[in-house]
């Protein structure tokens, strides 16, 4: 989960060089007070019950019918699954707060049946500026869903509907939360047709006839089409980060290409210079820009179709989508693959909150609805 900058203090030993400050405009958002800035938390070393390895699992009697709720409140990483009642699909999910001493992320797993049709819901939520509306859109959205009119004849509307409302009613009923939100990914099978939604820069992939298929699209500010969307509301986008720097024996053109990688390599572009992502649930202040709107893909259940991931940006910053393929590929239990995922992010110094689902799908199993 990505936070808004703040700036760092320069070094005792550089205090009497000369710094240079590249100035941006005022963030539209009030300052916050470091004692309870989130962004200022999650330097501070998480638990050793946070490092991989040791794993927590939700508590006996939650089978493949049940929701699952929640983290462990020692902060160690969970993992479970399930597999559907007709066999055709099975499930599996991985979560830990990593390297961060807050956890953010949220994921949720339900089979339902509706109308005699057996239903998989799949969710991943990153949260940022805190974990209320992460939360809140775990245990809501596809309540909404479930209740659409439209859910069965028309899925697609269903579910933009669902963002919507779930989005609007958190911001009715909490009005304290004004910076907080949170991305979705989300994927529901209804049948042989899987719809993957999402809003920001959580990711869905699948492996179909064992190629890495990109089934959602990052939403960044620096999108040529989102940044124009931002703007013509009235909004801006701009490169975050303010760089100090000790000048040595650098001027011209040589100072400006140093001034060019150090700042580079220091920020990201952000919505009104406070929010990396240009879609979400929540961001009261930045709603008017940061809109709701998910996009969504219907991709045809059959034979080629091998598994769909799940996962937030604490995966996707340091795996890509190819690598995440071919490590998946060879573990037919999902939740093994989850695990491994998670440990890979890890592994590689991931600096985020690590949540991966996956889900597998088998051919020529199981009867057409469930038992």
């Amino acid at each position: 989960a990505r936070k808004p900058t703040t700036r760092q203090g320069v070094p005792e030993e550089q205090q009497l060089a000369p710094t240079i400050e590249i100035p941006r405009p005022p963030s539209p958002l009030p300052p916050k007070s470091p004692e309870f800035d989130p962004f200022l938390r999650r330097f501070a070393s998480p638990p050793l019950s946070a490092r991989v390895g040791e794993w927590s699992r939700p508590p006996a009697g939650m089978g493949y019918l049940s929701t699952v709720i929640g983290h462990p409140t020692d902060g160690s990483p969970v993992s479970g699954g399930g597999l559907s009642q007709n066999g055709k699909f099975s499930y599996g999910y991985a979560s830990s707060l990593g390297k961060r001493a807050s956890m953010e992320d949220f994921y949720e797993t339900r089979i339902e049946s509706v109308d005699g049709q057996l239903i998989g819901l799949f969710g991943v939520f990153d949260g940022h500026g805190g974990a209320k509306v992460a939360e809140y859109v775990k245990h809501n959205l596809f309540s909404h869903l479930l209740r659409h009119p439209k859910f069965m004849s028309d899925t697609k509307v269903a579910i933009d509907d669902s963002y919507k409302s779930t989005d609007s009613e958190f911001l009715e009923s909490d009005s304290t939360q004004n910076q907080c939100g949170s991305t979705a990914s989300t994927a529901v099978l209804v049948g042989n047709r899987l719809f993957v939604a999402n809003v920001g820069d959580s990711r869905a992939i699948i492996c179909r006839a064992g190629n890495a298929v990109p089934v959602s699209k990052d939403h960044k500010p620096d999108q040529t089409d989102e940044r124009q969307r931002i703007e013509e509301a009235g909004g801006f986008v701009m490169w975050a980060g303010t760089v100090h720097c000790t000048l040595f024996k650098l001027s011209g053109w040589d100072m400006i290409a140093f001034l060019m990688m150090v700042f580079c390599s220091t920020g990201t572009w952000r919505v009104g210079g406070v929010l990396a992502v240009s879609r979400a649930f929540g961001d009261k202040l930045l709603k008017q820009y940061v809109v709701v709107d998910p996009e969504i893909r219907e991709e045809i259940v059959d034979e080629s179709l091998e598994f769909l991931i799940l996962a937030s940006d604490g995966l996707w910053d340091v795996v890509s989508n190819e690598e995440a393929v071919d490590m998946t590929r060879s573990i037919q239990d999902p939740e093994e693959a989850a695990k491994r995922l998670l440990q890979e992010a890890y592994k590689r110094e991931s600096s985020d909150n690590i949540t991966c689902v996956v889900v597998r799908f088998f051919h020529g199993q199981g009867s057409s609805g469930p038992a």
